[in-house]
This record gives C-alpha cells, sequence and structure tokens, in this order.
C-alpha cells in the first residue's frame, strides 16, 4: 500500500442499512445513471463524502460487482464503516493517487469513475473544520487533517502578492488587492488570524457591499480552500488517470460546483474527443489520425428546480458524463 492511501476494510453482509447523515448527495440518480451501470462492473467513487452516491450504486449493483471509494478525509473514511457490504472497499487517499490506489488494489480496469467536486455539507457545517464563515471556529480548511499547512499558517506566512494572487485566480474576487492588504496589515499589527470570524470581519471592512445576498468573504474562503487543498490541480491530475484506468464502454461522470472546476473537465472532454483541429487544406486528415479516446454523452446537466428548492447549495451543480471509446 503507498504511502498516499490506507485501505479501510468493510465486513460482509448488505448494504442495507440506517444513514445517519446530514449531506445531500446532489444530482444523486442522475449521477448514478449516467454510469450506466453494470451488475458485475468495477466502479470507483472518487469522492466518497457521506456515501450518497455509493450507497445509490450499491443498491444497483449484482452480487459480483465492486466498488472503491476514496476520500481524504478521515471524517469521511469513518463514515464509511457504516456500509457494512463485501462489495465495497473504502481508501483514505486523494483522488489524484487513483492510478496508484487502483494498482495497490490489484484493479487495471474499471468501467466506472464518479467524482463529485467540491465541499461536502458536513465539512462546512462543522464549526471546528475552519471552512465556513457562518461558524466561528479555528482557520483550518484542510480537507486531510492529517497533512498539509492550515489556513491559519498560510495566513501568517504569506506575502500580500501571493494572498492577492490566491484570492483573485481561485476566488474570482475582484477586491483581492484591498482584501490581500487588509490582512497582511492586521498580521503585521500583532493581531494573529486563527478563526474563522476574524478572517470574515477582516474582509468585510474591506469589501463594499455591492452584492446583496452574498457574504463578503464568501470568495476569499472558497479562494483559501481550493487553494490549500490543490482542488484544481488533483482535478487536473485526475482526470488523465480516468482515460487510462476505464475500460472501453466504462463511464466518467464529473458533478462540479464552479466555473473553475467546469472549465477543466469540459477543457478535457473536448481536448479527448475533438482530435481533428488541424486546417482544412491539410493533407492529412481526421479519418489518418488517431481516434478519439473519449466521447461526451450528452449536454451537460444542471438539477431541477425541484431540488434546487429542496437543496439550494445544488444551484451551482453542473454534470458532465463521458464515455471511454476503444481507441489506445
Amino acid at each position: 500500500m503507498s504511502k498516499s492511501s490506507r485501505h479501510v476494510p468493510t465486513s460482509s453482509n448488505s448494504s442495507q442499512q440506517n444513514n445517519p447523515v446530514s449531506h445531500v448527495s446532489v444530482l444523486l440518480d442522475e449521477a448514478v445513471d449516467a454510469l450506466a451501470l453494470k451488475p458485475d462492473g468495477i466502479y470507483v467513487d472518487a469522492t466518497f463524502g457521506r456515501g450518497g452516491h455509493s450507497r445509490k450504486i450499491l443498491e444497483k449493483l449484482g452480487p459480483q460487482g465492486r466498488l472503491i471509494a476514496l476520500d481524504r478525509d478521515l471524517d469521511a473514511v469513518k463514515a464509511a464503516a457504516s456500509i457494512q457490504d463485501s462489495r465495497f472497499q473504502i481508501v483514505h487517499s486523494h483522488f489524484a493517487a487513483l492510478k496508484e490506489v487502483l494498482a495497490d488494489l490489484g484493479i487495471s480496469k474499471v468501467d466506472g469513475v464518479l467524482l463529485d467536486l467540491g465541499i461536502s455539507s458536513p465539512q462546512i457545517d462543522v464549526g471546528e473544520r475552519g471552512f465556513s464563515f457562518r461558524f466561528e471556529g479555528p482557520l483550518d480548511m484542510r480537507m486531510d487533517q492529517s497533512r498539509g499547512q492550515t489556513a491559519a499558517e498560510f495566513l501568517a506566512n504569506t506575502s500580500e502578492q501571493q494572498l492577492r494572487e490566491v484570492i483573485k485566480d481561485y476566488g474570482e474576487e475582484r477586491f483581492a488587492k484591498q482584501i490581500a492588504r487588509a490582512v497582511i496589515a492586521a498580521r503585521t499589527g500583532g493581531n494573529a488570524i486563527t478563526t474563522t470570524r476574524q478572517l470574515a470581519q477582516i474582509v468585510a471592512g474591506a469589501v463594499p457591499k455591492t452584492e446583496p445576498g452574498q457574504d463578503p468573504a464568501t470568495r476569499t474562503f472558497q479562494a483559501l480552500r481550493i487553494f490549500l487543498n490543490q482542488e484544481l490541480e488533483e482535478l487536473s491530475l485526475v482526470l488523465p488517470q480516468c482515460m487510462d484506468v476505464l475500460a472501453p464502454e466504462g463511464r466518467l461522470a464529473v458533478i462540479s460546483f464552479h466555473s473553475l472546476e467546469d472549465r477543466i473537465v469540459k477543457r478535457f472532454i473536448r481536448s479527448e474527443q475533438d482530435r481533428d483541429d488541424l486546417p482544412a487544406n491539410f493533407p492529412v486528415r481526421a479519418k489518418d489520425l488517431p481516434q478519439p479516446r473519449l466521447m461526451a454523452i450528452g449536454r451537460a446537466i444542471k438539477p431541477s428546480a425541484a431540488e434546487t428548492a429542496r437543496n439550494p447549495r445544488a444551484r451551482s451543480a453542473v454534470l458532465r458524463v463521458a464515455m471511454r471509446t476503444y481507441e489506445a
């Protein structure tokens, strides 16, 4: 087993059990249907969360089917212990180690990979995790609390220029310059920024209140979380690995929650599907080139009005689906 992952076995029994989980999986039916499950197939839920998608997949798999779940959040791994099913395995790992994890388990090909990106409700709603400005808590923000620097540690050591770039690039915040300056000024004044509300108050004082309904700290907290957990880098690393592990006709389903994620997924699928970008008068044509390794399935899927009404956090979700072709 690699240092980047840890296999946690589950006992054999039925997958039917009580599920006292507060997290509501977004696009649950749509994402699982998109995998076009084979009863005896092997599938990967690369972002277990609290297991909504995994449980749904297990309901549809036959006795010979298999589901491997990954999550870098130890709380999520602990929650997976409630799934008592011999067809299920949970691995403590970031999903950028997908190929390595599967190789450790003796698996070379799978029939589908599901990625539900972003942050889960339990992570947001537990103040001690430090993800949300709605609760007072330590500025942690690490999805994997067993390693890496906390948000407080980053703010204590970063430069104003780096902080400005992080807030601008990962939060798409137009007031990044003012926020970075205010944070550094507060830190320089001897006030260590160690709690969520401390940071939220600093940001609120630096940002003009021009957007009713959205807290001024929203984009800054998003930026720090994405940066610290290397979420976009992880996504860019895992997508090519999905190509390597998917069997022919295997499905890739990705749920993203903001434009930065969706842009990466959209461009990746397009790059694998559209192989003929040659000039019209070029002597070699598409039929002579390597054929696409991936085929987009349908258009992007968004939550229904009914789902958004039930779960407002679903409003920005986008599901993209693609199928692995027979091409090498």
